[in-house]
């Protein structure tokens, strides 16, 4: 993709690309579809994209929801091909964004000879089918060759205007193998039914797969013969995933995506949306179905100029003193820009509240000589204690606006000369490109996280429903505080006040009560 911006009034065109988002697994979703929503001036995405994926936009991008779901139709197909086409006269680059693979089962052939016959540009990326990764992710691998040397697609959802159906079911019957349908759960009943008037044995494995992939999947096992009327009793509904074939039958020791840690819960991540990764990572790595909802973002201080000016001087303190990694990223930000060597720092030696500032610190290949074992500031004042005090000694406090004052006024009250450097401010996050917000009312939560004091308040500012049930885990006594001022009951607090820590805290909570459920 061009990495120029196009300006919606020349009279150039932009280019559009059908991207495939992957089954629903971030992880799963190509590089080169990352590249592309990166830089797209436009992105149309389905109901089946998952939404998080719109966090990788630019902040400038135009987001337009063009979903299918049953029985509402954001917008007509015809309406879709017009509005790329549309978009891309304008000059912008397109990316349209489609579940799974734009070329299996979609429309994205039709939408590729829309934007030919517009004499639009256009790329094909690629993605992971579900056809493939749900039935992996449900422990059933396509083929084994002890059961099968082929594997067959089809779908279960035709096209409406047709008088007839045109899959060859006496066809599939005999081919037998692995065979994969997708978009057919409605009508399993009577594909079922077809398949049996044609022969199939009424025992053979069938498996559906919901929401592959994602920390919502759910699997339900049965028949050819039982496994509508399965699908029926539970409340079995789309989108999902049927595999048929002896496949099926190996599930029951390949199972290993919905067997982790976390699976089926579904946790809020509050963080700042540059920050939301390193924790929905770890998260989702232990199989919980994470909802994006930042409450915060970092923007500059509102005296910049005079916070340069300190990062200026750094070189004239005896200490500089980092409490978050936010400080550490704002700080050498500016002080890169006025110098290209880092020994201008002179003297100074640094300490640092955490690990993840320490880490920073690091990352800028400069020593921490100090970093207390709690992370919080009063740890800080007692490890200068340790030392042997820091009367008269000059203090540079690399801060947010609006922190704590304990930090500098502990310090003073041992007799350092404290200069409070504001490197950032924190602010209510108001955007919600991917309607987490919404997500998170509509269907809930197990648990939400929070991080640090403002996102507590930050996110009781958005006046969301609580959901029901959902628990309230905290990184730390201070953010703790904070929530139950808030009226907030605090269900896991980590002992290591960090990400690592939290996360820590939220499997050992979900493992002794699964333990409890099984005694």
């Amino acid at each position: 993709m061009e990495s120029r911006r196009k300006s919606e009034s020349t009279n150039e065109n932009g280019k559009v690309y059908l991207v495939g988002a992957g089954p629903g697994d971030l992880g799963l979703v190509t590089l080169r579809a990352k590249e592309c929503i990166e830089r797209a001036n436009a992105i149309v995405y389905d109901h089946l994209t998952n939404p998080e994926i719109l966090s990788w936009a630019r902040d400038d991008a135009e987001i337009i929801y063009a979903g299918k779901e049953a029985g509402q139709h954001s917008l007509s197909q015809q309406e879709i091909n017009a509005l790329l086409i549309e978009k891309a006269r304008a000059g912008k680059d397109v990316v349209r964004l489609k579940g799974g693979d734009p070329f299996v089962f979609g429309r994205g052939a039709e939408e590729a000879r829309a934007i030919v016959d517009a004499g639009i540009e256009f790329e094909i990326v690629s993605g992971i089918t579900s056809a493939i990764a749900g039935p992996a992710y449900a422990g059933i691998p396509m083929t084994h060759r002890a059961e099968n040397s082929h594997i067959t697609f089809f779908t279960g959802h035709e096209d409406p205007a047709k008088t007839e159906s045109t899959i060859d079911y006496a066809a599939l019957a005999k081919l037998g193998g692995t065979q994969v349908m997708l978009m057919g759960v409605k009508r399993l009943g009577s594909i079922a039914r077809e398949m049996l008037e044609q022969g199939v044995r009424n025992d053979l494995p069938v498996a559906l797969v919901r929401w592959a992939t994602t920390g919502r999947q759910e699997t339900l096992t049965g028949t050819l013969q039982n496994i509508a009327q399965r699908a029926v009793a539970s409340g079995f509904e789309a989108p999902a995933v049927a595999v048929f074939g002896e496949v099926v039958a190996l599930r029951e020791t390949l199972n290993w995506y919905e067997n982790r840690p976390l699976s089926g819960k579904r946790i809020v991540v509050t963080r700042t949306r540059k920050q939301a990764s390193a924790l929905s990572n770890k998260l989702r790595t232990l199989g919980a179905h994470v909802v994006e909802l930042p409450t915060i973002r970092i923007e500059p201080p509102g005296d910049l100029r005079g916070f340069a000016q300190l990062v200026q001087d750094a070189h004239v303190y005896d200490w500089i003193v980092f409490t978050s990694a936010n400080g550490v990223e704002a700080f050498f930000d500016v002080f890169f820009k006025l110098y290209d060597d880092a020994r201008e720092i002179g003297g100074a030696r640094i300490a640092a509240i955490g690990p993840a500032t320490a880490q920073r610190v690091k990352d800028f290949h400069l020593h921490v000589d100090l970093q207390p074992e709690e992370f919080v500031a009063e740890a800080v004042v007692k490890e200068f204690q340790k030392q042997g005090g820091i009367e008269n000694l000059r203090i540079l406090l690399v801060r947010g606006e609006n922190a704590r004052d304990v930090l500098p006024k502990e310090l003073s009250g041992l007799g350092a000369i404290v200069d409070k450097a504001f490197a950032y401010r924190t602010v209510p996050e108001t955007r919600d490109p991917t309607g987490a917000g919404r997500q998170l009312t509509k269907e809930g939560a197990d648990l939400i996280t929070f991080t640090s004091s403002s996102t507590v308040e930050n996110f009781l500012a958005l006046g969301l429903p609580w959901p029901k049930g959902m628990q309230v885990a905290s990184i730390g006594p201070i953010t703790s505080k904070t929530a139950r001022d808030h009226g907030l009951n605090i269900d896991i607090e980590a002992r290591r006040h960090d990400i690592d820590g939290l996360v820590e805290a939220i499997g050992d909570f979900f493992a002794a009560g699964n333990a409890r459920k099984q005694s």
